[in-house]
């Protein structure tokens, strides 16, 4: 009779002591302080805390921001932002990347940001030094 509109402020929160096994699908926010087990669609913003985890086969938000551990093939519609404690396993698709020193990441980077460096065309050639004599 009656239908809700997702308000994209609302937050769903997956507390430190919760675990989660299936595929989740938020239209809002969501910040993970426990375990989530499967696929995970955020159509908002996703944070996983130093306490949180997500393993499965794709983990998809518009932001996300990791101080935890994330262990999937991540999409990202906006920006992918590791802490210094993040932990990811995985390969990710990301609009832009920020990377603090000291996480951990193993896997392929593809970016979407369609801001390019203007070509030239030209390759810069390597100068060859064959008769000058090289210290040894």
């Amino acid at each position: 009779m009656f239908r809700r509109r997702p308000n994209p402020r609302s937050l769903t929160y997956i507390s430190e002591k919760s675990e989660f096994q299936g595929d989740l699908h938020v239209e809002g926010n969501l910040r993970v302080d426990g375990i989530i087990h499967g696929n995970v669609e955020v159509r908002g913003d996703l944070e996983v805390s130093q306490t949180g985890l997500i393993e499965g086969p794709e983990l998809r938000a518009v932001n996300l921001i990791v101080h935890g551990v994330v262990k999937a093939r991540v999409v990202a519609e906006g920006r992918l932002t590791l802490s210094r404690s993040a932990r990811l396993e995985g390969d990710v698709n990301a609009t832009s990347l920020d990377i603090e020193a000291g996480s951990y990441y193993v896997g392929y980077i593809t970016t979407t940001d369609t801001k390019a460096l203007p070509g030239t065309g030209k390759l810069p050639e390597l100068i060859s030094h064959h008769n000058e004599s090289v210290p040894r």
